[in-house]
């Protein structure tokens, strides 16, 4: 499958923002914040093996390390300048691992991780299926993934404003909640459990709006995006287009739709599925789905 997003860029963006990642990652935070306290399924259990994917700068893994002090936390990132942030977090007195790597290829073996956390990684992968199906590949039996992405209502007046400005595409395809489920599902995860919150963000104009994108590595990294600077015009074009959306307190408003899921590894002897052919797959329309607003 030939993805839609250009790797280089992606690793490119986070790197050269993870020294100021955490002074401008609020979202992240609480989404972080929500997806920890689904570890509660997780009840008396003690996992051994944890493994943080897209870990950033590795509040996540420091967390879980104080958590489940006797286990191996790995943090996973695809940005090697990320985990040298997160290297400030672990302390020698809680330390946990720090590998450079890919989601959709991870280099663990089979079933050797009880837990994977991933939060606010996903969106940035097109085959959500075959990573779904590496995560399956490192989960014991009965393990737990809890997962976070963005929905395709992120950033929605941005992506329509600069859409009234240039043919060019500005802001990335995010998958709706039934693909990630249905994503889930096809990988061979039981009991998958979807929420989503819808959090409006404000800004005083556009311009700040993408300078906190590019201090959060959220840049545009579609390969068909423009490869050459936006120019004046069509910037000017697309705040033009924005400017009617401001609220009553003077703010622009920014839409960002937040995916949760949780769900299980089968048990032992089950296939691993790829695209779902291996056994009878189950509609989107039977995993439970919460839906709130922020």
């Amino acid at each position: 499958m030939t993805s839609s997003f250009d790797p280089h860029h992606v690793r490119r963006a986070f790197s050269r923002a993870a020294s100021r990642y955490d002074a401008a990652a609020a979202l992240q935070r609480e989404v972080a914040k929500r997806l920890l306290e689904s570890l509660d399924y997780l009840g008396e259990r003690q996992p051994q093996v944890v493994l943080d994917i897209g870990s950033g700068t590795g509040h996540a893994s420091a967390t879980m390390k104080k958590r489940w002090p006797k286990a191996q936390v790995i943090a996973l990132d695809l940005a090697e300048p990320m985990l040298r942030e997160a290297k400030k977090q672990a302390g020698w007195w809680k330390p946990f691992a720090r590998v450079c790597a890919d989601a959709q290829a991870l280099p663990l073996q089979d079933q050797s991780v009880d837990l994977i956390y991933s939060n606010l990684c996903l969106q940035w992968v097109d085959d959500l299926p075959a990573v779904f199906a590496g995560f399956r590949r490192v989960l014991k039996p009965g393990g737990l993934l809890v997962c976070s992405t963005f929905g395709p209502e992120t950033l929605i007046e941005l992506r329509d404003a600069f859409a009234q400005a240039d043919a060019v595409p500005h802001v990335s395809r995010f998958a709706p909640i039934a693909q990630f489920g249905d994503a889930l599902m096809m990988a061979g995860f039981r009991d998958p459990v979807l929420d989503r919150d819808l959090f409006t963000l404000t800004y005083d104009d556009l311009p700040a709006l993408m300078r906190e994108l590019q201090a959060i590595g959220a840049t545009n990294a579609r390969h068909d995006r423009r490869h050459t600077l936006t120019g004046r015009g069509r910037f000017d074009a697309a705040r033009a287009a924005y400017e009617p959306l401001r609220r009553e307190d003077g703010k622009l408003p920014s839409s960002w739709e937040v995916i949760y899921a949780h769900a299980w590894a089968p048990d032992p002897g089950a296939p691993i599925r790829e695209r779902g052919h291996d056994i009878a797959s189950v509609p989107v329309s039977a995993i439970p789905i919460r839906r709130k607003h922020s």
